[in-house]
Order: C-alpha cells, then sequence, then structure tokens
C-alpha cells in the first residue's frame, strides 16, 4: 500500500509547477504585453513610438532594415545620446541602389553607433527585435521594411518588461560576439 502512495507522490511532484525539465519550464516573465497585427493604418507607427521612448540604450537584431520611418527614429534616438547596436544579416552590408539603402548606410556612420553582420557563410540572421533600455522587448514576425508593415499579414509583439528584454539582451551578447562577425567600419 505504501509503495502506490510514494509512486503517485514522485508522479505529482514532477507534474507540478517548476518540476519539468523542458524550455517552457522556465518561471514565466510577468509584462504588460501588446500584439498588433498588420497591416493596418497605424502598424508601421508602432517601431518609432517605442524607439521614442528609448533615454539609454537599444539593441536590434534585423534581417531587415529599410523602412523609413524606423531609420528616422533610430537616427533621432542617436541624436538624443542613445546608444545604438545593429546586428543585421549578411545581405544588409552589399550597398544597393535606392534610398533605404543610402539612409541605412548614413545611419551606420553616426557616431553612436555600432552595427556588425552575420557572416556570409552561416545561415541567415532572422530576428525582427530590439529591446529598449532594458524595460521593453519588441518582437514579431514583421521586418522592418515597407513590405512588412503594408503589404503582409504580420505581427508585433511588444513587452515591458525587464525579464523579456533582458532574456533577448543576452541572446543579442551572444550572436554579437561571435568571431565571425563583420564589423562595420566606416
Amino acid at each position: 500500500m505504501r509503495r502506490p502512495l510514494v509512486l503517485a507522490a514522485v508522479l505529482l511532484l514532477n507534474l507540478a509547477p517548476g518540476s519539468a525539465r523542458g524550455p517552457l519550464d522556465h518561471e514565466p516573465a510577468m509584462a504588460a504585453t501588446r500584439i498588433y497585427y498588420g497591416p493596418s493604418d497605424d502598424f508601421d507607427r508602432v517601431d518609432p513610438g517605442l524607439i521614442a521612448k528609448a533615454r539609454r540604450n537599444i539593441d536590434m537584431a534585423a534581417y531587415v532594415l529599410t523602412q523609413r520611418l524606423v531609420i528616422d527614429a533610430l537616427e533621432a534616438a542617436v541624436r538624443r545620446g542613445v546608444k545604438l547596436r545593429l546586428y543585421l544579416d549578411a545581405e544588409q552590408r552589399d550597398p544597393q541602389d535606392g534610398e533605404p539603402r543610402v539612409r541605412l548606410a548614413a545611419l551606420l556612420r553616426m557616431p553612436g553607433v555600432e552595427a556588425k553582420f552575420k557572416a556570409a557563410s552561416r545561415d541567415i540572421m532572422h530576428f525582427k527585435a530590439y529591446q529598449v533600455d532594458g524595460r521593453w522587448l519588441r518582437t514579431g514576425s514583421a521586418n522592418f521594411s515597407f513590405s512588412g508593415s503594408r503589404r503582409q499579414d504580420n505581427d508585433i509583439i511588444v513587452l515591458e518588461s525587464p525579464e523579456a528584454a533582458g532574456a533577448f539582451a543576452m541572446k543579442f551578447q551572444q550572436i554579437w560576439t561571435r568571431r565571425d562577425n563583420d564589423a562595420f567600419h566606416p
């Protein structure tokens, strides 16, 4: 009789919150969460609005960074003294014709901006995320591009959570310090 009770207790303990061993078993981050779906009339205003809140630093990992409104907001943040680190896919390195690429190149040359490109020999860098001041995390499926905000079905998720922003900051630091990254030199 004792053996089934012990077995039942062990099973219940293994099912209790915090006792499992998988990736979803961490304590959830408590966060004020906003989810935006696009395309919509104001979808492309979400990122500039969040970037405008920055006072200290922004770490952004971007597969594509060509949206004028986002680049304008980043430039304004840098002019306010915000430190900006950009981690971009290797394809963003190659200068191409067109106003978005020219604008990105100008942003990369601003004092206070550091940029690195994922090595072209690796798979693509597909993040569309950034953290602001260790307080907010922006993530989701939307690229920082006109198509990402105006033509494609996408979402943007904004979490006001030091835990979520901190977790992204740790991942960002991991990818930022890869030995085979290409640093941008103006």
